[in-house]
């Protein structure tokens, strides 16, 4: 099992992966754990209990089921326990040994709690978890869970409980609850910030040690006076580019810089942890995306984030990376998280092999005042958590107008996309935000089109070199919906086109052939080829754009339009795919004009 929080990782942890007692309790008023007498089912965490892995497989309608687990685990002599969920969906309460400890409410980012005083001495210990997931509120964000029995359009099965890792460990009574790290590349330079836990004691001091494979950066040592710490690590300059450029971090080059740090107190280490971070920038200059610097086209494709037997929780960690290894063997630089907040073991990979990431909020479906405060206590909770990725290179609140419908009549739906917007740069000035991706832009870093007209000729026509922006942005209207908001008219920014494809393919011998689903469809594998490879070559080609992002990766349940099937089988040979992305096709090949 690995490390299920790999930017602070400790020695000292326990999985609570695997089977738990479980039950449907629709009705029955359960309160506290004595109340359910009888658990008829096992289920496998962390897989919910609509996945074929969890063993269960039941997607009907549930609005509250249970969990519980017995386990062996020693109190320690001096020190804390704290128990970790990954993620939850949606309203969870936690008790330990009968002792209510907790209670979070959120579908997608993590909470832990500190449970020593709940412990049993004997070791023998209890763990209960109540989950309250109404499958039909629209006030909560979802993302792409179906409101309906069954699965529709492009919406998958509901995610209900538990479905990230749940695990313990164990910390000192002070301990570093949390570090930040902030690359800033003008200055040569890594922020660096520590939050501690507990007593502030005298002669406190944290030691931090950076380094690459093959090079000492910092050691350094700093006294604790608060419980807050804030520093910056000066890196020696090499000067000359060729230097510098071994040591930032790109998809192509992915340096990473390795941590070590240590809590210590006359000598003695009381938390030590291992982290990472890089060396890199990010950002918009005029119409262009430039990474550390330098202009930088993005490539990307969109991706769910499901499979097929476990919905939004992967099968493995090695399935996983295996994704992060099949889209950069497909050309892609990076990935458009769509609708979903990624394992950070997904984020891991993408660090450690190359790949920008897109991080997007899940959707919800209704403009409330409930809505909006459930949208931005979990998008607060989500900066914070994948703030030190260098991966992560963009933050996305809002997509389509999902969540705020009526922005082009509603003055407080238009305020809603810039609250988020600006406070998205205010927890994080060093990343672009998109408010709203897709169209309808108003305060955004990048002007983001959806566009999924699947005639190529069609495409390089509405915006090739004859068209100019103003006129795009006055009069041009795909998907019927205006690209920018009266009052915020094209600013220079960089203009992308951030879904396009949809094509479906499906074989014939596929058992959702009768339900598959595509903004268009092609029952013959070279048509389907020669299409979505002209379609990638056009967006790649055509100057107006600064980046592209292709719909989409794999096939998703009855969604059919991915590049590979859900078994991330391809279509199209992957060689192929990658000399459309990069532009590194034959002379001869297919050209737009063809199809």
């Amino acid at each position: 099992m690995n490390y299920p929080r790999p930017q602070l990782q400790r020695s000292n942890w326990f999985s609570l992966n695997g089977p738990w007692r479980f039950t449907f309790a629709d009705g029955k008023n359960y309160r506290v754990p004595a109340d359910v007498r009888e658990w008829p089912l096992t289920i496998e965490v962390p897989y919910v209990p609509e996945s074929k892995r969890s063993g269960i497989e039941d997607t009907t309608f549930h609005r509250e089921c249970w969990y519980s687990r017995d386990f062996q685990y020693q109190i320690p002599e001096a020190g804390r326990v704290l128990l970790h969920f990954g993620a939850v969906d949606y309203h969870a309460l936690v008790w330990v040994n009968d002792i209510h400890v907790a209670r979070h409410s959120g579908g997608f980012t993590p909470f832990f709690i500190d449970i020593t005083h709940a412990l049993d001495p004997s070791g023998t210990q209890r763990i209960t978890v109540q989950v309250e997931d109404d499958p039909e509120d629209l006030e909560k964000p979802r993302g792409k869970q179906d409101w309906a029995l069954e699965p529709h359009s492009i919406w998958y099965h509901r995610t209900t409980g538990i479905w990230q890792t749940v695990w313990l460990e164990t910390v000192p009574r002070t301990y570093v609850k949390r570090v930040r790290w902030t690359p800033h590349l003008e200055r040569w330079e890594v922020g660096f910030e520590a939050l501690l836990e507990g007593e502030i004691a005298e002669g406190m001091e944290l030691y931090v040690k950076l380094t690459t494979a093959d090079q000492l950066l910092v050691e350094d040592r700093y006294r604790v006076i608060g419980d807050q710490m804030h520093r910056r690590l000066a890196l020696a300059d090499p000067g000359i580019e060729d230097y510098r450029n071994d040591l930032l971090w790109s998809p192509e080059h992915p340096r990473l810089i390795h941590a070590q740090v240590k809590l210590t107190q006359g000598g003695e280490v009381l938390d030590e942890f291992l982290s990472y971070t890089a060396l890199r920038s990010v950002k918009v200059h005029r119409d262009r995306f430039l990474l550390n610097g330098r202009l930088y086209p993005l490539r990307l494709v969109l991706d769910q984030g499901y499979w097929h037997d476990s919905l939004m929780t992967a099968p493995s960690d090695e399935a996983l990376r295996r994704d992060v290894e099949l889209v950069k063997a497909m050309g892609f630089n990076g990935v458009r998280k769509h609708q979903k907040l990624e394992d950070p073991r997904f984020l891991y990979w993408a660090d450690t092999l190359g790949l920008v990431v897109w991080s997007e909020m899940p959707s919800a479906y209704r403009f409330t005042t409930r809505s909006i405060k459930r949208l931005m206590r979990e998008w607060i909770q989500a900066i914070e958590r994948d703030y030190s990725h260098p991966c992560i290179i963009v933050w996305v609140p809002f997509n389509e107008s999902w969540g705020g419908p009526d922005l082009t009549a509603s003055q407080p739906h238009r305020d809603a996309v810039h609250a988020f917007y600006h406070l998205s740069k205010t927890l994080d000035p060093s990343r672009p935000v998109i408010g709203n991706d897709g169209w309808e832009s108003s305060a955004t870093d990048i002007i983001g089109i959806h566009d999924y007209d699947h005639n190529p000729q069609t495409l390089r026509e509405r915006y090739g070199p004859q068209v100019k922006p103003e006129e795009l942005f006055d009069r041009r209207r795909p998907g019927g919906r205006i690209l920018t908001l009266d009052g915020f008219p094209h600013r220079g920014q960089p203009i992308m086109l951030t879904e396009f494809g949809g094509v479906a393919y499906v074989r014939p011998v596929d058992e959702l052939h009768h339900s598959a689903w595509g903004y268009v469809r092609h029952d013959d594998i070279d048509e389907f080829e020669r299409v979505v490879l002209t379609l990638i070559e056009v967006a790649r080609t055509t100057a107006m754009f600064s980046g592209f992002c292709y719909t989409q990766f794999a096939d998703t349940f009855q969604e059919a339009n991915g590049l590979l099937f859900a078994d991330r089988t391809p279509k199209i040979p992957l060689e192929k795919i990658a000399e459309a992305v990069r532009g590194t096709r034959a002379q001869g090949a297919l050209s737009w004009e063809s199809v």
